[in-house]
């Protein structure tokens, strides 16, 4: 009977490293492969807060509950969500909270979500709030009144400087995205937001995404705007 080959323990250890490093060797390379890859994200309807606000729409010493992560890392969905009141009563009734907190709280809407509201809201890169147009805020311990904040968010691109440098692009150019779907269209003049870490992720938000039927969309291309 001829027993079975029986491998020492340095042999072992030898065709795990081998294994090992060769995962990691394809992960690499799969990697570099992914990372021309690009995202298209719709970015519905949703609030950012600043920690005092927080508190006040949720109560004294309260943190925003992270519901799950977004494609961008450290940003997520929260638990908590507002309602969001416009001119003469007209409401969102729960419109998500996106963390982390911000120095100044802003709402981002669509432009259908503006009409139903009443607002007229400004297109805006987010974070650019001065003058935009005002809201109130509603929580399940209080309420806030913004003065300004309300913005329809400009169609923009995430991307580091690898990418940046791949498109020949840097921070605050424009670009355009191509989408061929049963409703092919070019959406022009998206923001490039360029920094050290971002993914490379194009945000439209829920009207511009529907308008594109972006869900079968069959090619979808990011190109340098002339």
């Amino acid at each position: 009977m001829t027993m079975p080959a029986v491998l020492d323990r340095t042999a072992i250890e030898q065709i795990v490293r081998e294994v090992v490093l060769g995962t990691l060797t394809s992960k690499a390379t799969g990697a570099r492969q992914r990372a021309r890859e690009l995202v298209v994200s719709v970015s519905a309807r949703h609030v950012h807060l600043t920690d005092e606000h927080v508190e006040t729409l949720f109560g004294r010493g309260h943190k925003l509950t992270v519901m799950k992560p977004l494609y961008q890392d450290g940003f997520y969905a929260a638990e908590e969500t507002v309602m969001v009141v416009g001119p003469r009563r007209r409401m969102l009734p729960s419109v998500r909270v996106l963390g982390p907190t911000r120095p100044h709280s802003q709402v981002e809407l669509a432009f259908t979500d503006s009409i139903s509201l009443g607002i007229d809201a400004p297109v805006r890169a987010s974070g650019n709030i001065k003058g935009s147009a005002p809201c109130v805020l509603v929580g399940p311990r209080g309420v806030v009144e913004l003065s300004e904040g309300v913005i329809r968010a400009e169609r923009h691109v995430h991307m580091n400087q690898d990418h940046a440098a791949y498109y020949g692009v840097k921070n605050g150019d424009r670009m355009s995205l191509r989408i061929q779907s049963t409703c092919s269209l070019v959406l022009e003049d998206l923001l490039v937001r360029a920094d050290k870490t971002s993914k490379l992720e194009v945000h439209l938000d829920t009207d511009e995404g529907n308008a594109a039927d972006l869900d079968h969309a069959t090619k979808i291309e990011l190109l340098k705007q002339k």
